[in-house]
């Protein structure tokens, strides 16, 4: 096949497959390892910014508030028993508060957005006091 390839090549054919493999490849970056390099980054500087109080998960399901970060190691405790572990921070999943703020800001933003959409619409604005809905 690679011979075929350097045949192709030598006729003057070999642009195009060359051009055609270029494209695989930004396409490739650009919907593969640019995206998975980015939430990678995300989630080490997710990992870095927790403190003591944050509500965590565990790549293995375990839930639990945070009591001690080290360099390398977090502490958290689980349920109302207050049973510690320790885990590394790789170990970690998500971060329930800073989850659950994004969401919230999120909300509000569409809120804001609707409210803004139907006022420029003239929704609000369309309702006659003065005559009753038949006439």
């Amino acid at each position: 096949m690679f011979l075929n390839f350097l045949s192709t090549a030598a006729t003057g054919g070999g642009m195009s497959g060359i051009l055609f493999l270029v494209i695989i490849v930004v396409v490739f970056y650009f919907f593969l390892i640019r995206p998975e390099n980015k939430r990678k980054k995300q989630l080490t500087q997710m990992r870095d910014n927790l403190t003591i109080g944050d509500e965590i998960v565990t790549i293995g399901g375990i839930m639990g508030k945070v009591v001690q970060v080290t360099e390398d190691t977090i502490t958290f405790e689980t349920g109302e028993d207050r049973v510690r572990l320790q885990v590394t921070k790789w170990a970690i999943s998500t971060n329930v508060r800073e989850e659950k703020a994004k969401a919230a800001q999120q909300a509000a933003a569409r809120n804001a957005k609707a409210k803004k959409k139907a006022k420029t619409s003239g929704e609000e604005n369309s309702i006659d006091e003065g005559s009753p809905k038949g006439e």
